[in-house]
C-alpha cells in the first residue's frame, strides 16, 4: 500500500494519474494548503521542503519520496511500466519529464501568480511568463507534430506534461493554433485512468476551462497561500506543491 499525500494541484494530480495507470493500490492524504497542513512537523518527516506531492511505499518499508518527478520515476521503476528499460529509451522519458520540471512546470505556474493571484497586475511579468509558456507549448506542439506521445510510447513523461498543459486556460494561455498539442491534450484526457487520476482530489473549480463559476473563489484561497509563502522566507516556507 502506497501513502498519498497531495492536494488538487498539477504536481498532485500527476502521481494519482499514474497510481490509477499502473494500478497501484493507494491510500490519499489530502493536505489542506491553505491552512499550511504542508508545514506540520509530521509531515516535514516525510517531505523536508514542506511541499506536496510525497508518497510513502509502506511494501518498501514505509520507503518515503518527494518532488512529483521523482515520485513518477520511483513508481515507473518499481513496476517497470511507463518508462522504457533501455538506457536510450528512459533518456528520452527523462528528457521530457525534465522539460516538465524544469521549464512547463515554473513557467505556468509563475503565470497563474501574475495574471490570477497577485492583487497588483503587472503587465510585464504576466505578458513575460505567459509568452514563455506558449513558447514551451509550442515546442511540444513541433514535436507532436511527428510523434503520437512525447517518448515513444505513453509514459511519466506524458503524464507530467498534461497535468499542466490541461489548465492552460487558468494560466490565460490559449492552445487553438497548436493542434498537434490539441491531439495529444484531447487523447491522454480520454484514458479512463487519467479521468480518475484528476479527481484524487478532485478540484473545487474545473481549472481546463476558465469557470466564471468559483473562480473568484479559487484565486483567494490559492491567493493567501502565495501570500503565506512569501512570508516565510526561512525555515520551512513553503507555497504548497512541488
Amino acid at each position: 500500500m502506497i501513502d498519498l499525500y497531495t492536494a488538487a494541484t498539477p504536481n498532485g494530480h500527476k502521481v494519482s494519474i499514474a497510481l490509477e495507470e499502473l494500478a497501484l493500490p493507494y491510500a490519499l492524504r489530502v493536505l489542506n494548503l491553505s491552512q499550511g497542513e504542508q508545514r506540520h512537523p509530521v509531515y516535514l518527516k516525510i517531505n523536508p521542503n514542506g511541499r506536496i506531492p510525497a508518497i510513502v511505499d509502506h511494501d518498501a518499508g514505509g520507503f518515503a519520496v518527494f518532488e512529483s518527478g521523482a515520485i513518477l520515476i520511483y513508481l515507473a521503476e518499481k513496476t517497470g511500466r511507463l518508462m522504457p528499460g533501455d538506457a536510450q529509451g528512459r533518456s528520452r522519458v527523462l528528457q521530457w519529464l525534465m522539460f516538465q520540471m524544469g521549464g512547463i512546470g515554473p513557467m505556468m505556474g509563475q503565470a497563474n501568480v501574475f495574471f490570477r493571484y497577485f492583487p497588483e497586475k503587472i503587465p510585464a511579468a504576466i505578458e513575460r511568463y505567459q509568452g514563455e509558456c506558449k513558447r514551451l507549448f509550442r515546442v511540444l506542439d513541433g514535436h507532436l507534430a511527428q510523434h503520437e506521445y512525447l517518448a515513444g510510447d505513453y509514459s511519466i513523461a506524458d503524464i507530467a506534461n498534461w497535468a499542466w498543459v490541461r489548465t492552460h486556460r487558468w494560466s490565460g494561455v490559449d492552445i487553438d493554433d497548436l493542434p498537434h498539442l490539441k491531439r495529444w491534450r484531447n487523447a491522454i484526457r480520454a484514458r479512463p485512468a487519467v479521468q480518475r487520476g484528476i479527481e484524487q482530489p478532485a478540484a473545487t473549480m474545473d481549472l481546463e476551462r476558465d469557470g466564471d463559476a468559483g473562480a473568484q473563489r479559487f484565486a483567494e484561497e490559492a491567493r493567501r497561500m502565495v501570500e503565506t509563502g512569501a512570508s516565510l522566507q526561512a525555515g520551512t516556507g513553503a507555497k504548497g506543491a512541488a
